[in-house]
Parts: C-alpha cells; sequence; structure tokens
C-alpha cells in the first residue's frame, strides 16, 4: 500500500513537472535531471509509459526516447476527472441534480454564469 502511494505522489510530482514545462515536452532524461536525479531512469521511464497508457500524458519520438507532454493544464485535469466519475454512473441527471445541490452559492453562480455563456453557442441557430 505505502508503494502504490509513493507512486502516486511520483505520478503527481511528474505531471506538475510537466505542466510547467508546457509547451515544451520533455524526455525521462529531462524529467529525471529536473526531479534532481535522484531516481533511477527505468523508474521514470516506468512512470512516464503509466501515465501515457492512462492518457494523462502523450508522447512523441524524439531521437531514440519519446518526449512527454501532459494533454491538459491542471484545471483540465480536474474536469476529466470530474467527467470520468460523471460517465461512471448510469443516471446522469441524478448526479448532476447532486452535484448542483452541493454548491455553494459563489459556486452556483459561477455555473450559472458559465452556462450563460456558453450555451447560446452550443444551441443551433433558429430557423424561422
Amino acid at each position: 500500500m505505502n508503494e502504490r502511494r509513493q507512486m502516486g505522489a511520483l505520478e503527481a510530482e511528474i505531471l506538475e513537472l510537466l505542466q510547467s514545462a508546457a509547451p515544451e515536452a520533455l524526455t525521462p532524461g529531462h524529467v529525471l535531471e529536473r526531479l534532481g536525479g535522484t531516481l533511477a531512469y527505468s523508474t521514470v521511464v516506468t512512470v512516464l509509459t503509466r501515465m501515457h497508457d492512462k492518457e494523462l500524458l502523450s508522447r512523441v519520438k524524439q531521437g531514440r526516447a519519446f518526449a512527454y507532454s501532459p494533454i491538459a493544464d491542471r484545471h483540465g485535469m480536474t474536469a476529466r476527472r470530474m467527467r470520468a466519475a460523471l460517465d461512471a454512473d448510469p443516471d446522469r441527471r441524478a448526479v448532476l441534480a447532486r452535484f448542483v445541490d452541493d454548491l455553494s452559492l459563489g459556486d452556483e453562480e459561477i455555473l450559472r454564469g458559465l452556462l450563460r455563456d456558453t450555451l447560446p453557442a452550443r444551441l443551433p441557430a433558429r430557423q424561422d
């Protein structure tokens, strides 16, 4: 259990590092260097590969290695987790209703403003 927790912390640290390096993609060697060089190179490669498999990172071939970059910024990652939680429950209406019920008044106002600003752009033009 402790090892898994450490791996999760390492993933979080690497994700933060890559997000701060954006838009520059980093190779495992560059990641290792920026982490201070205390880990084994193979550990960094393994973590980056797993994060790519989890669709947290994209990668492109750079010489003999891959260079990795985050799929989204910190806020985008949070939105992806929220979307995954929503997708995991078949009753989307109930989940969204409970989510809205639990919002603070300030967050509710932010959500209302976002919906007000984005809904007209998403609706098809009326054909009278």
